[in-house]
Formats: structure tokens, sequence, C-alpha cells
């Protein structure tokens, strides 16, 4: 099989390599002419565990391309996949639809035979069709069928949930695509993964529900963490002991700054909006969005209580910037209220991140950034996680104790033990433990 991915960014660059792993032949067109340049020389554009060795292997062996030329990457295809992006449009909180609308009419009109023309894309309800009386009104000669197939691919995880997902959705009305999309997902028939066929609205739904709930999960293990604390209980006991029941599930209930990424912020402000103009609000997710702002410009306040009530003149040294670990994306990260607020309020602050490259673009200018763990600590007056990198867990209480000027840490992800962090000396909180 043939297909063309629309887009090189991170749904179509994993999902075109996951699939030319598959054996299916796979070309990526984008418009960014240095994106592609970049992909043709083996530099990946974005961090990914995996990805680079997924591409180059695929791209050797010639089942993977990269183009910039539409006509080319449609010419032939079986199936093509829309992975533009879908940014909150500024004014009113909607999913900005603009490159999805136009990419399907550019695709349609790139067409030469029948297609299935697919939305990998996060879109709202109703978005497919009119993605098909997009194409229909672009190409009334061609049988070009439309479905929808979202994503759930997390990142830093992200080839594992392709390769490996809980379940595929296909959301369309034509047996045609249907067939189509079930002979590319064939190899994970061999694990038995559950395809979900719905309508196109279903599909796009799921989606966004998915997103949605595990954002109020978060939200309310935070809540619950803030509870904890005015309580004198644990929040790691109180989630295990929820975790535990079948209903509820042990993932997303960590409790922390608050969620960010390049899905649940946007995802959840995008269905809340789309639940209000069709007249069924959906006033849980709305109050879940309020709360996870907030919860961000909380953080930094608890940093300068712990700090006395003033950070002014102080050097916090920060660990921690990307939104989550073993990526690099900064899109709504808790690092950006807590840093800048740190710095208006006077202090000095060191940071390292091991994937700093997009946070030097988006912090300010008078953020410093340290090499490694140890020389963002060295003689600070206190100490910030923000984001829990696996290499900042085996930082020694006594190592730190030596480096750092102070005596103040705030873990905001509970990754080290208290009573070992006071043991040594600190002044240490966490998030909802006593």
């Amino acid at each position: 099989m043939r297909i063309a991915m629309i887009g090189a960014g991170y749904v179509g660059l994993v999902s075109g390599a996951c699939f030319a792993e598959f054996g299916v032949d796979v070309c990526i067109v984008d418009t960014d002419a240095g994106k592609i340049e970049a992909l043709h020389a083996g530099r990946i554009p974005i961090y990914e565990p995996g990805l680079d060795r997924l591409v180059e292997e695929n791209a050797r062996d010639g089942r993977l391309t990269f183009t910039t030329d539409l006509k080319q990457a449609v010419r032939g295809a079986d199936a093509v996949f829309l992975a533009v992006g879908t940014p909150t449009r500024r004014g009113d909180g909607h999913a900005d639809l603009t490159y999805v609308f136009a990419a399907a009419e550019q695709v349609a009109r790139a067409a030469e035979g029948p297609l299935v023309v697919v939305t990998k894309s996060t879109v709202p309800v109703g978005t497919g069709r009119k993605v098909k009386e997009i194409v229909r009104a672009a190409r009334p000669d061609l049988e070009i069928e439309v479905a929808s197939n979202p994503e759930f691919l997390r990142e830093g995880n992200a080839i594992g949930d392709f390769m490996r997902p809980d379940r595929v959705v296909i959301g369309t009305e034509s047996e045609r695509a249907l067939a189509v999309l079930r002979r590319l997902y064939r190899p994970l028939y061999l694990i038995e993964t559950p395809v979900v066929a719905t309508s196109i609205e279903t599909a796009e739904l799921i989606k966004y529900a998915a997103n949605a709930f595990l954002a109020v999960k978060i939200t309310f293990i935070n809540q619950m963490a803030d509870l904890c604390e005015k309580a004198g209980a644990d929040v790691h006991d109180v989630a295990r002991g929820m975790g535990l029941d079948g209903r509820i599930g042990r993932k997303f209930l960590h409790a922390g700054p608050g969620y960010g990424g390049s899905c649940f912020p946007k995802d959840t402000l995008a269905l809340a909006r789309t639940a209000q103009e069709l007249g069924a609000p959906a006033t849980i997710v709305e109050q879940t969005i309020a709360a996870n702002e907030a919860r961000k410009a909380q953080m930094a306040e608890r940093v300068i209580a712990a700090c006395g009530g003033s950070v002014e003149g102080k050097t916090i040294a920060v660990l921690g910037l990307t939104f989550k670990p073993e990526t690099d994306d900064m899109r709504d990260a808790p690092s950006l209220v807590i840093v800048p607020a740190l710095i208006a309020a006077g202090a000095t602050v060191r940071a390292y991140d091991p994937q700093a490259g997009h946070a030097r673009q988006v912090l300010p200018d008078t953020l410093h950034f340290a090499g490694s763990a140890m020389e963002a600590v060295k003689a600070a007056d206190a100490l910030v996680l923000i984001t829990e990198w696996n290499e900042f867990r085996a930082l020694a209480p006594k190592k730190l104790k030596s480096a750092m000027r102070g005596r103040v840490i705030c873990d905001l992800r509970n990754v080290w033990d208290p009573a070992a962090m006071r043991e040594a000396g600190f002044h240490y909180s966490s998030i909802g433990r006593p």
C-alpha cells in the first residue's frame, strides 16, 4: 500500500514513520522546505525517543520519503492523511481549522483517481462533514471518501503508543474507506488491537472526550493534593487507593503543577467551546480549564512562600522546563508561568533541562541556562523541580546540600523522598504530602 501524510509535524512524522515500519510506502509532504531539507539530511525537527532511528532506517530502505510537492505525494496513494496543525483560534478558543480545510481542498485538486482522505489531526465534531463537502466541491468527478482516524500518541512514548495502541478508532460511512484503513492497520490485528468503527462525528468526539477526561482526572488529583495538605493526608496513598479500583485506574493520578503540552490545553478549550455552541455545555471541562490555569500561578506563589515570602535577590535553581519528560515540547508548560513569575518577583533563575532547545526561544532572556543539573543548583538559595526527568531522581540529598547555598527545595513532582531530604537538613516541600 501507499499513503501520503500531509504535515511533517509531531503527528505526521511519527505516524508516517510507524506506518513505514509496518511495510507501507509513505510520502510525507510539508510546505516548510527547511523542514523537508532537514529530514532528507537525517535531522529530526522534534525530540521523541527512538524516532531518529525509525526515520533513518525506513528512509534508507525506501519506504519513507519526504517532499514539498503535494501532487507527487498524492500520486498513486491509497489514502491521504491530514496531519496539519489545529491551534487554538485567537479570540474565541475554538480550534483553527484553516490548515485542515486548505489541505483537504489541495489534496482533492491534486488527486488523479479514487482516494480516501483521512483526518488525523485533532478536530472538533462536525469537521469531517465539512471536509467531505470541500473535497466533493473541488473534485465532483472523483470518488473521494472521507474518514476520521484520530491519534492517541503520548509525547515521549509515541512510537510505543502507535505500535501497541489501546485501540484504533475509524470513523466513516464508506465501506471502501473502512477497508483501506483496516488494511493499513492489519499488523495490529496480530496483537488483537480493538478497532472501533464509528461514524465520523463519533470518532471526532472520542478523541476530544478522551483528552478532556484525562485532563479532568489530573485536575481532580491536584485538588485532592491541596486537600491532603490541609488535612494531613498523603496524596500518593490516596491516588493508590483510588487507582486500585478497576473502574478508576492508576494512570493520570499524579499530583503536580498542572497539565500542559500540545493536546490537553488546546483540546479541552475547543471541546468546551463546541459544547457551548451546540447548547450542551461541558461545565466540568470548563472548570478544569480554569483550575489548571490557576494552579500554575499558585505554584510560583508556593515557591515564594517556601523562600520566606520573598525571592528578591535570591538565586533559584529550576530543574526541568518542558511540559513533561522525554520531549522538547514547551507548549503550555507550567514553567512558562512559574519561571517568569519568579523572575518578576526579583529572583535570579538558573535552569537546566536535558532538551532545552525550545525553552531558550520562549522563556525570558534573563533566564540563565545551565549545562547540567549540578551547575544549575550550584550556590542556589532554593531548588525547584518542575519536570521529572529521570536523571533528576538520582540526585543525592548530600550532593545537593554540598552544592547549594540555601536549604529550600520545592519538589513540584514528588520525585524525592521527604524523609531523606529533611534528614539532609533541607526545608523540603512537595505536593499533597504532609
